[in-house]
């Protein structure tokens, strides 16, 4: 038993002794590093060596994230070396691919994290931009109609007959309205424009309401060219509350951001699944 207790301790001062003796980095002088990577390399299985390539590379490197390369004016060469080598100094071959390793680990996890945040940020937001257009939507133009109208002074004016309904919870004081004028056999509509209507007195959860505006007839509205039979589009824009405050108004997502949360989705549809849940 006592033989077998030496055996054993002696083996494991071998192998200690052995472990002591490979070969480090020295980072001490550009020389002497140099010569210790040499070494480290050549210590190595030869199916190591790629590896430990990759992981010189991967840890002289992974110095760059602290360093402001918004203002190259601000870097300092010598202080990068300085930073890679202290990271490297001392370090067996093995422990250089282990440490590149863990690098890279840690980097799939940040930028997994970073992923992640940006995902559920833009889920929410397309989320609510939808959400307020669908109450948006509960604010209906039942009825949309232009066409010029004598004046008292025998002038021709310009009139929109407009038949709203209020289907939503907030009482109304403006609306942000686009008005699109077209006749079938123009590719161009004869008026395009956005316009405010502030209501009178408001306009209350389920009412109705009629009105006969008089936009500019010295602006488009009043194209005397615009025939009988032209056809009024009014598309609802935004709207505001009785404090004159915006209701509803999330913008949607970027054509950029759009293309963003497709392919997040499709890289983390776990996590874009409970998102929508």
């Amino acid at each position: 038993m006592q033989s077998l207790l030496k055996l054993s301790a002696l083996s494991l001062a071998v192998l200690m002794i052995a472990g002591c003796s490979d070969p480090k980095i020295d980072t001490s002088s550009m020389p002497a590093s140099v010569v210790s990577v040499e070494k480290v390399r050549e210590s190595l299985p030869a199916y190591k060596r790629g590896e430990f390539d990759r992981g010189l590379i991967i840890i002289a490197t992974s110095t760059f994230s602290g360093v402001d390369i918004l203002n190259p004016q601000r870097m300092n060469a010598a202080e990068i070396a300085e930073s890679a080598n202290a990271q490297m100094h001392g370090l067996t071959g093995d422990q250089v691919i282990h440490r590149a390793d863990k690098i890279l680990r840690d980097r799939r996890a940040r930028a997994r994290d970073h992923a992640i945040r940006t995902l559920k940020r833009l889920e929410n937001k397309h989320a609510q931009a939808s959400s307020d257009q669908q109450q948006l939507a509960r604010f209906s133009i039942d009825n949309a109609r232009y066409y010029m109208s004598e004046s008292p002074y025998g002038a021709l004016e310009p009139v929109i007959d407009l038949d709203v309904t209020n289907g939503t919870d907030q009482a109304i004081s403006e609306l942000f309205l686009r008005g699109v004028v077209t006749s079938p056999e123009r590719t161009v509509p004869w008026v395009d424009e956005t316009f405010y209507y502030v209501v009178a007195g408001g306009i209350e959860p389920g009412e109705t309401r009629q009105w006969s505006l008089a936009p500019n007839r010295f602006g488009p509205w009043g194209n005397a060219q615009i025939p009988d039979d032209a056809e009024l589009t009014i598309t609802l824009k935004a709207l505001r509350g009785s404090d004159d405050q915006p209701l509803w108004d999330s913008p949607p997502l970027s054509e950029g951001e759009t293309a963003k949360l497709e392919r997040l989705r499709d890289e983390y549809p776990s996590v874009a699944l409970s998102s929508a849940e």
